[in-house]
């Protein structure tokens, strides 16, 4: 009997990260197909979706999702894991952000700056973030729920207020300031020996800029990933999905309450201080107005859609809420010119989409503000608000609920049992 799927001889094997042959395979093929992407191979441009992802915009917008999909990971131990829905993240990004520009940016006589060295201001990021959840987790884990969610709404106004204040840091107001490059160098002056910033050569490959972004990202996100599915299979993470499903019982079996909400607030943090310093970097100059309210509640929208709790749902969550408007842009402008052409069904399409001043339509292409017809710029927040009601409704597991009974029902095929 020993070999038989789903028949497990020990406890470490059952509690493996890839318990199975297929998961393995899968996850190895998956692992071949990220990282020949980016490149135009005859063997990746046969895979429908992902031969497009490979395109300098397309790869862009994966970048950022690779970010954002570390912040995700940071949010779902504290919301999904340890049950403390937060809506400060944004906060603690901009925390991260602004000690990777104070520790790595350049000095002038309005700004500050160490120019220390990337391998010193990207944890330090991390690190200083931690250590303001930790100062802000003993007035957050006296409460829970909706007040904790209304008391971490205060952080982003605080971070925003901070901001101005600090102008040496953040840059003069609107503006902001240059962030430092994703470069690898042993101290300050010296040439980068491993530059993320410009185009070069690696191996076989001439690879750019963009591209050189992207295997970084990629492998920091396998190391956040791995963490996380760890912490949750440990103690703590035991603890945290323990004071989620009832605390007060958590409590009693000796579970330590303080302490696990303070370390769920300190190593989420961590995650959301670096996802927010590489994310300036990436971007190079961002104002202070960018860490605000609207990007908390897209995290939570993020682990809504993935699935609040587990790891791959706040990945697929991120791919899904970072590419959809690269989506909605795409087929917005296709309708347009399908509405514009002499084809079969251009007058469905002219009912959809508006173009000229004088067209009907429901969606328009150049109009901004709000009202009739609808702006295609405010179709994303519709489509989130959509989502989010529907997986609330009937897949409280998002879309990694799907995946799961997808994934179960093929497990059984043919047999309905």
């Amino acid at each position: 009997m020993r070999g038989r799927p789903g028949l497990y001889t020990s406890y470490e094997a059952e509690a493996a990260l890839l318990p199975t042959r297929t998961r393995k395979v899968a996850l190895g093929l998956l692992i071949l197909v990220l990282v020949l992407m980016p490149f135009s191979l005859p063997v990746i441009d046969q895979i429908p979706f992902v031969r497009f992802l490979g395109d300098a915009p397309w790869l862009r917008v994966v970048n950022r999702a690779l970010i954002f999909c570390i912040a995700a990971l940071g949010l779902n131990l504290l919301a999904g894991l340890a049950g403390q829905v937060s809506l400060g993240h944004a906060f603690f990004m901009g925390v991260g952000a602004y000690t990777a520009v104070l520790m790595g940016g350049v000095s002038t006589p309005h700004l500050w700056g160490w120019g220390l060295p990337m391998w010193l201001w990207l944890p330090a990021s991390g690190v200083v973030a931690a250590g303001v959840g930790i100062l802000v987790a003993p007035a957050a884990v006296r409460v829970r729920g909706l007040y904790l969610a209304i008391t971490t709404i205060g952080l982003v106004f605080i971070g925003l207020h901070l901001s101005r204040v600090f102008e040496e840091i953040a840059g003069p107001g609107a503006l902001g300031r240059k962030w430092p490059k994703l470069q690898l160098r042993l101290w300050k002056e010296e040439e980068p020996f491993l530059d993320f910033s410009g185009n070069g050569h690696w191996f076989w490959f001439d690879v750019n800029r963009t591209q050189k972004t992207y295997y970084f990202l990629l492998a920091l996100l396998v190391l956040f990933a791995l963490a996380a599915a760890n912490l949750a299979r440990s103690r703590t993470g035991r603890s945290w999905a323990a004071i989620r499903d009832r605390d007060v019982a958590a409590e009693i079996m000796g579970v330590a309450e303080f302490r696990a909400k303070t370390t769920a607030f300190a190593i989420s943090s961590f995650y959301a201080g670096v996802a927010g310093a590489l994310l300036a970097s990436m971007v190079g100059q961002m104002n202070p107005e960018a860490w605000n309210l609207l990007l908390s509640v897209e995290f939570v929208a993020i682990l809504l859609i993935g699935g609040m709790g587990r790891v791959s749902g706040a990945i697929m969550g991120t791919f899904f809420v970072v590419l959809s408007p690269r989506f909605v842009e795409q087929f917005i402008g296709w309708t347009a010119d399908q509405a514009e052409g002499d084809g079969l069904f251009s007058g469905f399409w002219d009912l959809l989409v508006v173009v000229g001043s004088g067209d009907f339509g429901l969606i328009s292409v150049t109009q901004q503000a709000l009202g009739f017809p609808l702006p295609a710029s405010a179709l994303d927040e519709i489509i989130y608000g959509v989502l989010i009601i529907v997986f609330l409704l009937f897949e409280p597991l998002g879309l990694f609920g799907i995946w799961v009974k997808v994934r179960n029902y093929w497990k059984g095929w043919p047999f309905s049992y």
